[in-house]
This record gives C-alpha cells, sequence and structure tokens, in this order.
C-alpha cells in the first residue's frame, strides 16, 4: 500500500511553497519592425510532480516506490509579424523519467534534449490558415488539448496514435466560419519514419477532422481541458487518419502489408451556473486500427513488429472525466474513468486495461501557478510475469499512485 504518512509530509512541503509563491509574470517580449509589427516572446513552462506508487521497487518491485521529477520543463517561443505570419518554437528537457505509464524501470533512463515543437503559422483568413513543420497532428481532442491545461492532472495515458508521438512533421489546413461554430482540419504528415526497417512502404500519414461547437465556440488550433468557467461550451468533434502500408504482418518473410487507420468521437461540455459552480463533462472513444496484424505473426510463429503492439500500437478505448469548480473558491475537483484493450501490453496479448482516478486543482494564480494532486489506480485485466518481443521478464502487476504536481507558466 502507498505510505500515507510519506504523502501527507511531502504534500504539505509542496502546498507550503505554492502558498509563499509571488505572482506569475508573462514571459519578456521583444517588438521590432515598422510600426512594432513583429514581436518576439519567451515563455517557461514547468510541472514539478512528486510520485508515490505502491509497487516497482526493490528486488522483488513488490516495495513502494517515490519519484521527484519534471513531468514537462520548456521553454518557448512565440513570434509573429504583422497579421499573416507567425510561428511557435518549443524544446524540452527531461531526466531520468523512470516512473512510466505501466510500470518502474529498473535502470535510470537517460536524460533528453528535444525540439519539441517547430512550427510556421500562415493566417489567410479566418477560413483558410495553414500550418507547416513540427505540431500536433489533427486527431483526437484529448491530445490537441493543451499540456497546461488539463481538467485532470494530465492526457490520458493511452491517447497516442501508432509510430508518433503526440507531434508530427509535415502541413496542415484548418480554419472556422459560420461564426466559428464550425471548424475543420486536415493534415498530411510523415507518419511512421522514412528508412524504417519494418516499414513496408514510406507513406504520408492523412489526418481530417471537424467539430461544430452549440455555444461559445473553440476556435483555436488547440482545445482546453476547462475554461475554469469563462465560456459556456458545447462541442462534439470527430476524426479520421489513415496510413498505407505502414507494417507486416510477418516481419520476419517481409510478408502480409497492412494499412492503418482510426477514428474517433468526442464531446465536450462545460457550464457555469451563477453561485453555484461550474460543471465539466468531456468523453470520447477512439479505435486504432492496424487489420490486426500482430495475429498474423503469432499465426506464422513469428514475432510481430513491436512497434505494432504495446502502449501506442494496436488498440481502442474510451474515457470520460467530470470537474465541478466552487463558485467563490479556485478550486476545482475532478475524475477520470478509462477503459482500453491492446493488441498486447508485456508480452501479454489482448489484454485490457482499467484506468481511474480524482483530485483537485487549486489555481492559485489561474493556470500560470497550479497545484494539483491526483489518486489513481491501473488495473490489468490479465496480471503475470512474462518474457516475448517486448523484453524479458515484463512483470505486470495493478498498481495505485498518487501524484502532486505544481505548475509554474512564467
Amino acid at each position: 500500500m502507498i505510505n500515507m504518512r510519506k504523502i501527507s509530509t511531502i504534500s504539505g512541503v509542496a502546498i507550503g511553497t505554492a502558498l509563499l509563491a509571488g505572482t506569475a509574470f508573462a514571459g519578456p517580449r521583444i517588438t521590432f519592425g515598422p510600426e512594432d509589427q513583429g514581436a518576439l516572446q519567451i515563455d517557461y513552462k514547468g510541472q514539478f510532480q512528486m510520485t508515490v506508487r505502491d509497487n516497482g521497487s526493490g528486488s522483488d518491485g513488490d516495495s513502494t516506490t517515490t519519484n521527484f521529477n519534471f513531468r514537462r520543463n520548456r521553454i518557448a517561443l512565440m513570434g509573429k509579424y504583422g497579421d499573416m505570419l507567425s510561428m511557435y518554437v518549443q524544446t524540452e528537457f527531461t531526466e531520468d523519467p523512470n516512473v512510466g505509464t505501466l510500470g518502474v524501470e529498473d535502470r535510470s533512463n537517460s536524460t533528453e534534449f528535444q525540439m519539441l515543437d517547430a512550427v510556421m503559422r500562415f493566417k489567410f483568413n479566418d477560413a483558410l490558415k495553414v500550418n507547416v513543420g513540427k505540431f500536433k497532428y489533427g486527431f483526437s481532442r484529448e491530445n490537441l488539448e493543451a499540456c497546461e491545461m488539463p481538467l485532470t492532472l494530465d492526457r490520458s495515458l493511452f491517447i497516442r496514435a501508432p509510430f508518433v508521438s503526440t507531434r508530427d512533421m509535415g502541413v496542415g489546413v484548418w480554419g472556422n466560419f459560420l461564426e466559428d461554430k464550425v471548424q475543420y482540419r486536415a493534415d498530411v504528415m510523415e507518419g511512421r519514419k522514412a528508412g524504417d526497417t519494418y516499414s513496408p512502404d514510406s507513406s504520408f500519414r492523412y489526418t481530417v477532422r471537424g467539430h461544430v461547437s452549440l455555444l461559445d465556440p473553440e476556435s483555436d488550433y488547440g482545445y482546453k481541458g476547462t475554461y475554469m468557467g469563462k465560456k459556456q461550451v458545447l462541442t462534439f468533434g470527430a476524426a479520421y487518419q489513415y496510413e498505407p502500408d505502414v507494417v507486416y504482418g510477418n516481419p520476419a518473410n517481409s510478408s502480409d502489408k497492412a494499412d492503418y487507420q482510426a477514428w474517433t468521437v468526442d464531446g465536450f461540455f462545460e457550464y457555469p451556473v451563477e453561485a453555484v459552480g461550474t460543471f465539466t463533462l468531456s468523453a470520447a472513444y477512439a479505435d486504432y486500427d492496424l487489420d490486426e496484424s500482430y495475429k498474423t505473426a503469432i499465426e506464422a510463429m513469428a514475432n510481430p513488429d513491436t512497434d505494432a503492439i504495446g502502449l501506442n500500437g494496436e488498440k481502442n478505448g474510451w474515457y470520460v472525466k467530470a470537474g465541478y469548480m466552487l463558485p467563490n473558491l479556485p478550486i476545482q475537483f475532478f475524475g477520470r474513468y478509462e477503459q482500453w484493450s491492446f493488441a498486447a501490453l508485456n508480452n501479454i496479448y489482448d489484454q485490457d486495461v482499467t484506468w481511474y482516478g480524482g483530485g483537485v486543482n487549486y489555481y492559485i494564480w489561474g493556470q500560470n501557478l497550479k497545484l494539483t494532486a491526483e489518486l489513481s489506480h491501473t488495473d490489468f485485466d490479465k496480471e503475470t510475469v512474462k518474457s516475448g518481443p517486448q523484453g524479458t521478464n515484463l512483470k505486470t502487476e495493478d498498481f495505485t499512485s498518487f501524484v502532486t504536481q505544481l505548475q509554474l507558466l512564467f
């Protein structure tokens, strides 16, 4: 079980630090050019976490794990020139991220510095905008929600598309019309990287998405997990994604090519009621299909492509999340429930995972300075220790996690 004394001690330190913190300011802004048409702003985005998990450490992996780490640690550059041209560049530094989605690593991971976003943006009018570079692909609402403005501690841990992270490289076209009530987007992206050993062909990945806002519009490229009672929102969205010949059913023989296709539907509702509070409800279903290519490999007594299985491989599932924000205090309670079916996790085929959790956001200075605490449980349908194409002696065991996070946007 989680050590509650340890939780209370460390959480007390985090709360004390937050209460002593001063006002968060916007980053420095530089203007240039005729009539200051050009502008460049530098921002810092940090999420520092304390995690306690009831397994993962010790010789048998059954002892409690404690960890301090940055969930996100970023520097961003935002620039514009006139009304048409803008850009967004964001870096990220991660250090020894040993506590993962499914378990705790048995050795320290290496640090990583990456160019997370690098996108040129062209706005011709409200109905025609173009993004070029590396940016979030326009598929699921959950992935498009701002990392620093979720309803719960973080976005879904299981929502990423196969062969890519949360970003991809390519060109996207999007826009709004009918008084911003309707939004469309379409992008052509890299998808699975060219030259990948197990990729049958090198093809682009295509995505189309649309949404309809029945109350206040959501007209930006990204969404928010909560508007903290500042908007009345009811939005329904759907998307489809496709990449041909992306995986071999039998990698050993380079045969049985399979396509990738995915679809999703989602809804978001937030409504403030005067003197009562703000209510938030969000849900989505997503299906990531690789034509069950892993089964072809199993039938041939061969190992499947490990990138086609696992956490970001073939899967389908859904989530629902809800929140309530007090009317006169900057405190928001939230909960989330998810169910997912995976082609394989930790060498266990046809694995089901149930995840549920709840917690509270304390907005000290809006989203700029926020303290979040969340208690969650991850439940596997099948628990065992198994070796296979994904690794040796991989342990699958239910676990409970408690996370306290301090967020600073500066």
